[in-house]
């Protein structure tokens, strides 16, 4: 070995044990779980003259995710308008991958219990959805698929089917919807 090769080697030693070093700080992170999805429930609202039902989630294990996870982040891109939009933003996709609904400001972990999609009341909901969580500081997505909606989520409440009927009623007699809905 040449005084030259040593050299180079005596100078690249240190910068090698760095990298270790730091290498495995970033490594003994423990690891973040995957987001555990549940349906909560499900409410009809109308909206620019449309019937809509709106499927509501909760992440089970949302505690497990640090609140800087949600902080504003200026320096990220904007999400349209919103300048100060959270690092981590949440997308809901049904079971074939088609995005339904996306939230780009949520402030803290808690947040997760308050996200859903709508669709209209006639379209038939998917059988399953899913969440990713996109941490775009890390660059890292947490994904779960097991949002299950069941077969009778489709109907609307029985309040909602009597207020409709009553209200078709009214138009179809020319009668006081308020009087129908006693039935």
């Amino acid at each position: 070995m040449t005084f030259k090769s040593r050299k180079q080697s005596l100078l690249l030693f240190p910068v090698l044990v760095l990298v270790m070093l730091a290498t495995q700080r970033v490594a003994s992170a423990p690891p973040l779980p995957n987001p555990v999805l549940y349906l909560m429930g499900i409410e009809a609202f109308d909206q620019g003259g449309k019937h809509f039902i709106r499927y509501n989630y909760d992440v089970d294990n949302k505690a497990a995710y640090p609140a800087d996870m949600f902080a504003p982040a200026p320096a990220l891109p904007p999400c349209g308008a919103n300048t100060k939009s959270s690092r981590t933003w949440v997308d809901i996709y049904d079971s074939r991958g088609k995005r339904l609904y996306g939230f780009c400001a949520l402030g803290k972990p808690e947040d997760l219990s308050k996200i859903w999609f709508a669709l209209e009341e006639s379209v038939i909901p998917p059988s399953w959805v899913y969440i990713e969580l996109n941490d775009r500081q890390t660059n890292t997505k947490y994904a779960v698929g097991t949002g299950l909606i069941s077969e009778h989520s489709r109907v609307p409440s029985k309040q909602v089917q009597r207020s409709r009927i009553a209200n078709f009623l009214s138009k179809a007699l020319c009668v006081n919807a308020s009087t129908l809905i006693s039935f």
